[in-house]
Order: structure tokens, then C-alpha cells, then sequence
């Protein structure tokens, strides 16, 4: 969606960012595009996958990612792109647009009424959660451009490419929870320093290649003709420079060139250009019969009578051929120009002010600029949220429970952090010890136990908690099994001592913030072991590093010869006497080989 072949250009100018990037930012995510994005890959595996996705990718973005997200949903579309879905729709079907009557102006066609009622569950569901959910007027990506733009939200997660056309400041395109792959993240600031595109830019290239709202653009006109194009004007003047050539009102480019440094106009250089005649020999101005006599000034060959043979492919670097090819490619650049500008003048009705308008509105919510959106995140709703996904998912309300756990520690360690006052986790367990640092997908989080604040009922609770889990788990591997990356990880279950234990695997920062003091105290107690851990792996090499010595050197056989003594065979020396007399003689001049056998004798 969006401007077709957009992502492909900007990607060079991507950053790669990790999970850290969102902890305590506000992002907001395009939901109807989520939900048509991975319905789609799995929607005859599981029940309701609309719900089931923004049920694990809701709880990943807040508990894994740490992120604060604002979800937006489309309104009522506009004309524009109902007229370009529906000539999309009848494209795709081999249908015949001419043959059609052309839709009236200013009707607006209500969205499919089951892809609806999949965007009203979900915004149900997401209510229960406690999550902030924002209707835009018309399109849901122009709304989060908006929000980003004022500064409501720090990025937009969608991957429709009209957000950057609509004034975000930095689009996340995708965002993917269990992958060791980072997730890309484009900012108008690289786009415009690499490229040189501002937003006014972008527009003019959509209004050229075809976009949601006008889908054959100008006709003869690709990615790389309308990235050339729109280069040569600045932001201020793009959108004029269309207007002015697509009525015929404006001469052609007339002083607008911004190439080869600028060069001189075509008649001051023809009154400047000096015609003269180039050696055929070595392609160097002057005749061949001059250079026969004496090389030229650019050859100047040692024996200084003959000019050398030009190589092939030679070109005269003169001032009289290097403006010619000035001139040359000059001409080449506004024949190139004259031919697109042709191309936008037999377009009618170009540039369609309406698509201009729309994009740069800046008012796609309903809010104004002094009362802004309405933007909170409460505290999730978990005994109706079980009602809820038992009722659609047909879900355990045991698995629903667990499968929340992740948000609500992230909800009790966020509460924690701005008031230390409330101790229990879902009213049942406390904060207890962080256990250990784990790695998962490549990303670093805390596993922190929570111990049950009522004992007695811990080895209760515990196989009751592991019988309807592992019920559940039958349930999903029959009924819905897949892979489909985005289920979070419940937490783990762990009885010690008649006492009921929970891991789950935290964000650090969010750890840090609520509880610094065990943050602090694990890392110490970590570098302490490790470095006993080193202090003992030394020992150990260390001890046998010497006793690899001692042996050695009470295995070494030294012998001492008399001058002029010759080295006695191995079979004389049986009788000389015991191996210890033996090694208390040495002669460093014996060969090593020879000390070998005299060794292992």
C-alpha cells in the first residue's frame, strides 16, 4: 500500500533498531493495516486470528518491547480511494473500465462489513486491555503521521508507505517479537540527507508514479524518471513547477537546470567556443603534418619529434572539446526534460489538488490543535478480558490468566517505578529476587521470581495452574497449531519448599526503574561469582601447568660427554650404570632427536 516501489528506494536509508529502541516510547500503530497483514497469512489455521494476534502482539509491544502504544482506526474513506478500490478491485477481475459508468464525485463507499466487525472486536478487546484507541477521520496512516508530527507519539508502526506523504517523522515498518532480526525504522532525516527529499517532494512522486488515490499516475513515468525529476526543484517550488506545466502555463524548465555546475547558456558558449582541427595521430588540437615535425605541448614525447597514437576510446581534454560535451550533455538533460514535461502536459487534469490537499492536511483526528487527542493507558480489565476471549477464543480461563501475566507485571513494575507502594502482583504474589539474565531471539531480558504471598495454598494452586496449562497447551496444538512468531511466553510455574513460584522474563529498564536496589544487588552478586569463577578456572590451569613441569623435568635426561669422547650406543650404555647417573650428565650440543631416545629409553 502506498507508493508503489517507495520502500525499495528508501530502505538504503533504514536504520536497524533492537528492541531497546521502543522502551517508554509512544508509538502508534496502524491497526486495520495490522490486522489485514497477518489475517491473511493464517486465517485458516486459528479461530478468530484478528483477535488472537492483537491479543500476543498487544501484550508483546507492552511487556517485551516496553513500548506505550496508541492504536489509530480508519474512518470513512475518502471518494478519492473508494473510486481507486473499486477500479482495483475490477482490474484485478479482468473487467473492463471503459465499459463502466464513472462513479459520481464526493461518494464515499463504506468499507467491507466484515473486515469492520473484525476492527470493532478488536478495539473492544483493546479497551479491556486499557489501551488508548483513536479514530481518524479518514485514513488510519494519516492520523499517526499526524500524531507524530505534533509530537503526541514518537514514531508510527505501519508498513503503508503514504505516512511519510501524510508528515511522519519516523515510520517503524515492521515489528516482529520473536525474531533475532532487527526491525526497521525510517526517519525523514535520513531520508532527506541521503536523498534530498522532503515531503513536498515525496507527494510530487506519488502524484507521478500513481498512489492509493490516483492509480496510473502519469502515464510513461516510473520510480527512477520522477525521483530524477523531482530533484531539480526545491520543496518550496515542486508542487508550483507541476501545476505550472501540467496547465502549459510556463516555458519548459527555463533557467531551472541543476546539473554540470550550472554551465554557461547555450549562446554565450557558442560565442565563446573556438573551432580548430585536431591531430588525427594523437587526438590533440593541431594538425598531423605539424605534429609530424614536433610533438604538441600534450604529448611531449622524450625524443620530442613524434606525437604518440591516441588509445582507443580518447577523448581531447581542450577547453574547445570539454565544451562541447558541456553543450552536448546539456542538451541531452533538457531533451530528457522536455520529454517528461510533455508526458505531464497531455495528462489531464494534473496535479489533482484534491490528493495534494489531502496529503497535507493537518487535521485528520477529531481533536484540535488546543484540545488534543484523548491519550491514557489504564489498568487492564482481566475478569472481563476472560469473559471476553473465553466467549470468542473459546480459551481456559487459566491459560487466558497466564498468557496476561506478562502485561501485568509490566503494569505493577510501571506502577512501582512512579509510586513504590503497592506489593502484590494480580493481588497474589510479591516481588521476590531476579533469578538469573536470559537471552532469547537475541534479546536480553531479567527472569524475576514472584513468590506467592499465601504459602498454604501454594502446592494447590500450582497443580491446579499446571493441569488447566497443560489442558490448554492439548487445546492449541490440536485445535490451532502454528507458528505464528507473534504468541508471547507465559510465565513459568516453580514449586520450592511447599512455596508457589512464578518466572517471567521482564524488560530490563523497566526492572531497573521500578526496582533499583535488586537490580544493583544482582549485577554485584553476578560479577562476584564471575569473577571466583575466574579466580578458580586460573588456579586449576595454573596447577597444572606445574605439575606438566615438575614432570618433565624429572623425566629430563641430561648427559655430559668428555672431550673427544664419542656418544655411546644405546645398547653400551645398559651396563655404565642406573638412568639416574645418566641424567646428571648434559651436553647441549646433542640433537634433539638424540635426547628423545635417550628419554623415552
Amino acid at each position: 500500500m502506498g507508493v508503489g516501489g517507495l520502500w525499495d528506494l528508501l530502505k538504503p536509508y533504514a536504520r536497524l533498531e533492537g528492541p531497546d529502541f521502543l522502551v517508554n516510547k509512544r508509538v502508534a500503530v496502524d491497526l486495520s493495516f495490522w490486522i489485514v497483514q497477518h489475517e491473511t497469512a493464517i486465517k485458516a489455521r486459528v479461530r478468530n486470528p484478528h483477535l488472537r494476534l492483537t491479543f500476543f502482539r498487544t501484550i508483546n509491544l507492552f511487556s517485551k518491547f516496553g513500548a506505550f502504544p496508541v492504536f489509530v482506526t480508519d474512518g470513512t474513506p475518502s471518494p478519492l480511494k473508494s473510486r481507486a478500490r473499486i477500479a482495483r478491485f475490477l482490474h484485478a477481475s479482468g473487467i473492463d473500465l471503459s465499459d463502466l459508468p464513472v462513479a459520481e464525485e464526493g461518494v464515499s463507499i463504506e468499507r467491507n462489513t466484515a473486515f469492520s466487525k473484525c476492527v470493532q472486536e478488536c478495539v473492544e478487546l483493546l479497551e479491556l486491555f486499557g489501551m488508548p484507541v483513536v479514530k481518524a477521520k479518514g485514513e488510519a496512516e494519516a492520523l499517526c503521521a499526524q500524531l507524530d508530527s505534533e509530537g503526541y507519539v514518537d514514531a508510527c508502526v505501519t508498513a503503508d508507505s503514504d505516512a511519510f506523504l501524510f508528515g511522519a517523522k519516523c515510520v517503524i515498518k515492521f515489528v516482529r517479537p520473536n525474531s533475532k532480526e532487527p526491525f526497521e525504522c525510517y526517519h525523514m532525516s535520513d531520508i532527506e540527507a541521503g536523498l534530498g527529499l522532503k515531503r513536498e517532494h515525496l507527494i510530487a512522486i506519488s502524484l507521478l508514479v500513481g498512489n492509493d488515490h490516483d492509480l496510473n499516475g502519469v502515464q510513461g513515468i516510473g520510480l527512477d524518471t520522477a525521483l530524477r525529476f523531482v530533484q531539480a526543484f526545491s520543496e518550496d517550488e515542486i508542487l508550483n513547477r507541476l501545476h505550472e506545466i501540467g496547465s502549459g502555463d510556463s516555458p519548459i524548465f527555463q533557467g531551472a537546470i541543476k546539473s554540470l555546475d550550472d554551465c554557461v547558456p547555450v549562446s554565450s558558449a557558442s560565442s565563446l567556443k573556438i573551432k580548430c582541427s585536431h591531430c588525427s595521430l594523437c587526438g590533440h588540437p593541431g594538425s598531423k603534418r605539424a605534429h609530424f615535425k614536433f610533438s604538441c605541448e600534450y604529448c611531449s614525447t622524450s625524443s620530442g619529434v613524434v606525437c604518440m597514437k591516441k588509445p582507443e576510446g580518447f577523448k581531447c581534454d581542450c577547453s574547445s572539446c570539454d565544451m562541447d560535451r558541456r553543450e552536448k550533455e546539456q542538451k541531452k538533460q533538457e531533451n530528457w526534460r522536455i520529454k517528461v514535461c510533455n508526458k505531464i502536459a497531455m495528462e489531464s487534469n494534473f496535479p489533482n489538488d484534491e490528493i495534494i490537499k489531502m496529503y497535507l492536511c493537518s487535521n485528520n483526528g477529531d481533536f484540535t490543535e488546543k484540545v488534543g487527542p484523548c491519550i491514557s493507558w489504564g489498568s487492564p480489565n482481566t475478569e472481563m478480558l476472560v469473559d471476553f476471549l473465553a466467549f470468542h477464543q473459546h480459551w481456559e480461563p487459566s491459560y487466558i490468566r497466564r498468557m496476561m501475566l506478562p502485561m501485568l507485571s509490566t503494569v505493577f513494575l510501571r506502577e512501582m517505578a512512579i509510586n513504590p507502594v503497592k506489593t502484590l502482583l494480580y493481588g497474589q504474589y510479591e516481588f521476590e529476587s531476579i533469578q538469573r539474565l536470559k537471552i532469547r531471539y537475541g534479546h536480553q531480558f531479567y527472569v524475576v521470581r514472584w513468590k506467592k504471598a499465601v504459602p498454604a495454598l501454594g502446592s494447590i494452586m500450582n497443580s491446579i495452574l499446571s493441569e488447566e496449562s497443560d489442558m490448554q497447551q492439548d487445546v492449541v496444538d490440536v485445535d490451532e497449531s502454528l507458528d505464528l512468531g507473534d504468541e508471547s511466553e507465559g510465565p513459568r510455574i516453580h514449586v520450592e519448599e511447599g512455596s508457589c513460584y512464578l518466572l517471567t522474563d521482564e524488560n530490563m529498564d523497566i526492572v531497573r526503574a521500578a526496582f533499583p536496589e535488586e537490580v544493583d544487588r544482582f549485577l554485584h552478586e553476578k560479577e562476584l561469582k564471575e569473577s571466583k569463577r575466574k579466580k578458580s578456572s586460573s588456579l586449576r590451569s595454573e596447577g597444572t601447568n606445574e605439575n606438566i613441569t615438575e614432570f618433565y623435568r624429572s623425566t629430563k635426561v641430561q648427559i655430559q660427554l668428555k672431550p673427544g669422547e664419542d656418544l655411546p650406543r644405546v645398547s653400551d650404555s645398559q651396563g655404565d650404570g642406573t638412568s639416574k647417573e645418566k641424567r646428571k650428565v648434559s651436553n647441549p650440543n646433542l640433537s634433539k632427536s638424540v635426547r628423545r631416545r635417550l628419554l623415552f629409553k
